[in-house]
């Protein structure tokens, strides 16, 4: 039996039973409170100390299994998604070094041992990325390896600043003279790998990966690499005073542009990618609030639903011929209808519809966010993103699932494969039950009781009512109107994030590389290279033979001449 299995059915079948293990082991961590560390040396060396830790606590383990059973319904759905590929079992490898590489991430608490899961990530990100061999893929490959080096200078960075202290622990400092540094780069890393502003282009040009890796990276793994490191060393941040206001500041511009972006775009894998830059924003706003438990919960509700999401949209993009553009698609609720409900209980829940698991987490967080002493304006713009997000996702249903037939009659699309079907349809449990199952029995989020007053704690589910409304009124008119085309340039290039951290610097790149071929290669270095010296090689060798030319005609006549003089001489 074993024999006749794929490779992505084995390692699907691991990943399922590594999942439930770990997590009934977070269980037992969460219920007698344990915790696990294990630190070992590796070297001595003067008085630096290099140490290898590992963490195990019930954060650790139940992240783990969250990461692993959306892998094991992401391979397999792969099996089926991508099975006339030639290079499946390369592919099944390369997810499976992924998944590796972020539970490097999560035991790990040593910022150097850290970088082994952390480049892991971004490496290989790069070759998904571009594993389909083309221009497009290969640019955003190295849009996005770029823009991770950031980070991963960031924190090559703080251990040279912790190299000073000669210990390489971060979760056991104290406050020290260069902490703030610290915590400025740990931020700065944050922040590249959860593609916060101005670091933000990067995700939708990663959609150029096969649709089973999007599920995986933009759910559990690379985007939420960075929250977690936060999240992790917490602790250590907050004691740097302007850290909660910039995280702030930045998260909710973030979530705001990202809406926008996303209420304006037509490519249904960059709809769903912008979505997830928004609640990267929401889970960043949750920390800047001082709530870390509440950003881990949001992010491991927002992983299953999110990655649901994806696989419904993969779903529906194999079963249309590649195609892509939500205009293009119609009826899929008649056509596709198990695919249909499961993705709209992801956008339900991604939308915080009432006792879905993004309601539980997303309701807390804006809850508290009216309960904090922040601005009036943080306060406006969260709500603002927090209405974009019911914007787009409607826009989303009524556009793809939900609209008239708007191409041919005949199609051949059907909920028939059950390796489609079945991660479907456990996401779609896990994001209907896991938001009550974490906040009633397992994540203690240690938050003292507040009050709000009734309409504060009406005023979510108002929003989402209101702009279901607003949206199904105004869907036409609104992307029909002149003046807002006119700024849909604006608003779905990301405020110009695309254009300013790409062609700028291909801009110049190119302009320096053509100076220099031809001033320098095509220029001094010919002069003095080898045309230079070919060409007065050439012009030496022609002075040379016409002067040996005019030589040999002066010889030739003085010996004709002194033959002639002789003849007549002797004779």
């Amino acid at each position: 039996m074993y024999s006749i299995l794929k490779l992505s059915s084995v390692s699907s079948i691991l990943l399922f039973f590594y999942s439930g293990f770990v997590f009934i082991m977070s269980f037992w961590f969460m219920m007698n409170n344990k915790c696990f560390f294990v630190e070992w040396v590796i070297l001595n060396l003067s008085s630096c100390s290099m140490k290898m830790s590992v963490v195990i606590d019930d954060v650790s383990l139940s992240f783990s299994s969250v990461v692993c059973l959306i892998s094991g319904c992401v391979m397999i759905f792969s099996s089926s998604y991508m099975s006339h590929d030639v290079f499946l079992n390369r592919f099944i490898w390369l997810v499976m070094l992924f998944v590796l590489s972020m539970n490097m991430l999560i035991f790990i608490p040593s910022l150097p041992a850290l970088l082994l899961g952390w480049d892991g990530l971004g490496i290989v990100s790069f070759i998904l990325v571009i594993y389909y061999q083309n221009n497009k893929s290969l640019g955003a490959g190295m849009l996005t390896v770029l823009v991770n080096r950031i980070g991963d200078v960031m924190i090559l960075v703080s251990v040279s600043i912790l190299v000073i202290l000669g210990y390489w622990n971060i979760m056991m400092l104290e406050e020290f003279v260069l902490s703030s540094y610290l915590s400025l780069c740990i931020l700065i890393a944050g922040m590249t790998k959860s593609a916060q502003m101005p670091f933000s282009s990067w995700l939708p040009a990663a959609m150029a990966a096969p649709t089973p890796v999007s599920a995986l990276v933009h759910s559990s793994t690379l985007v939420t690499a960075g929250v977690f490191l936060l999240i992790r060393f917490f602790p250590v941040l907050e004691k740097w005073g302007l850290f909660k206001s910039l995280l702030l500041m930045v998260s909710v511009c973030t979530m705001l542009m990202a809406g926008v972006g996303a209420s304006y775009e037509n490519d249904l894998k960059k709809i769903i990618a912008l979505s997830t830059l928004s609640q990267l924003g929401v889970m960043m706003m949750s920390l800047a609030l001082g709530l870390p438990m509440l950003a881990l919960f949001h992010l491991y509700t927002h992983a299953l639903f999110k990655a649901l999401l994806f696989l419904c949209a993969g779903a529906i993009i194999h079963s249309g011929e590649g195609n892509q553009d939500i205009r293009l698609m119609n009826m899929m609720y008649y056509q596709l209808p198990l695919t249909s409900s499961c993705m709209n209980i992801a956008n339900m829940s991604l939308c915080g519809g009432l006792f879905l698991s993004g309601f539980y987490s997303k309701d807390l967080i804006l809850e508290l966010s009216l309960f904090n002493s922040i601005s009036l304006l943080m306060i406006v713009m969260i709500f603002l993103g927090t209405a974009l997000t019911i914007v787009y996702s409607v826009r989303l249903s009524f556009m793809s699932l939900w609209s008239v037939n708007k191409g041919i009659g005949f199609h051949s699309k059907g909920d028939f494969n059950v390796y489609f079907n079945f991660p479907m349809v456990v996401l779609s449990l896990t994001a209907i039950m896991l938001g009550a199952v974490l906040q009633y029995s397992f994540l203690s989020f240690e938050l003292n009781s507040f009050l709000l007053p009734i309409w504060q704690k009406s005023i979510v589910l108002i929003i989402v009512l209101m702009m279901v409304v607003v949206t199904m009124v105004l869907l036409k008119k609104f992307y029909c109107n002149k003046f807002v085309s006119k700024l849909s340039s604006f608003l779905s290039l990301m405020w110009f994030l695309v254009p300013l951290s790409t062609y700028p610097f291909v801009k110049f790149s190119m302009i320096t590389g053509t100076y220099v071929l031809k001033s320098i290669d095509q220029g001094w270095v010919e002069i003095l290279g080898g045309q230079g010296s070919f060409s007065v090689v050439m012009t030496l060798s022609k002075a040379g033979q016409m002067i040996q030319l005019k030589m040999f005609n002066f010889l030739v006549v003085f010996m004709i001449s002194l033959m002639i003089v002789v003849y007549f001489v002797f004779m």
